[in-house]
């Protein structure tokens, strides 16, 4: 896709999100959306009236204050990037999800959502993994993380030369992890298209997102494919496990098999 990346911006703790994403844009040559999602029930707000007129518990100050940092955060990683913003009414998940039909990338930060009686509820980045339709970035995990960047699944290759590109990108090794040599080809193919990426091959008995995440514990980035169908659950849910749990930021990238 040509569109922009897409973030989803909630405040201050968002920021590392902001800066992944002001990195992406400016390798991949596009624009930065900052999103910032206000849940509002349309029931309670008369059409065409904005939702800091109504009654004053939101005002302008405190939806464009998150946008107006994150502005600085993008431009301190790439100060000639394009930057948009907007303020979108609508449940997170959902309103990032359909930003991410027409974008290069969704990234939005891993933190676990607070739910009723403080249990924790599913994540947007979680909802985004198992039902997304564009490539995804979730940036978690221990802060600044170094190491190689992880393959997860091999079978894509929209997933690989997402690996490929941000292992060149960052200057480190490719680990691509196996449990069926169906790539062979692929990998050979691109290992001609990114020459200065070292690749390591290990041989995986599981795709379970248990053993990705033990994996992410000393890993940069991980990626991986993911096929929102009925016969590809195993891969959705190691997606899901691995944005709720990684030491890493995580990619999921839509998948068709090779």
């Amino acid at each position: 896709m040509s569109g922009p990346v897409v973030v989803g911006v909630d405040g201050s703790s968002s920021l590392y999100a902001v800066e992944a994403a002001a990195r992406e844009a400016d390798r991949l040559g596009t624009g930065l959306r900052l999103a910032h999602v206000l849940t509002w029930s349309s029931t309670h707000l008369p059409p065409g009236v904005p939702p800091w007129d109504r009654d004053g518990s939101v005002t302008r100050e405190s939806l464009t204050s998150p946008l107006t940092e994150a502005r600085r955060a993008a431009r301190r990683v790439a100060p000639g990037l394009a930057i948009t913003q907007d303020v979108l009414i609508g449940e997170p998940s959902a309103v990032l999800d359909a930003e991410s039909r027409t974008a290069s990338l969704t990234v939005v930060g891993g933190r676990p959502a607070a739910g009723v009686g403080g249990r924790l509820r599913a994540s947007v980045a979680g909802q985004l993994a198992v039902r997304g339709r564009g490539p995804l970035l979730v940036v978690r995990g221990r802060p600044e993380p170094e190491g190689p960047v992880v393959l997860g699944n091999d079978t894509s290759r929209e997933a690989a030369e997402f690996a490929f590109s941000e292992a060149s990108r960052r200057g480190t090794d490719l680990v691509v992890l196996h449990s069926r040599g169906r790539a062979a080809r692929l990998l050979s193919a691109l290992r001609k298209k990114h020459p200065d990426v070292v690749v390591h091959e290990r041989h995986a008995g599981s795709w379970t997102g248990h053993a990705l995440v033990e994996a992410s514990g000393a890993a940069q980035l991980v990626v991986i494919g993911a096929r929102h169908t009925l016969a590809d659950t195993l891969r959705v849910s190691a997606a899901r496990i691995l944005v709720d749990h990684a030491h890493c930021p995580v990619a999921v990238i839509p998948l068709r098999a090779v």
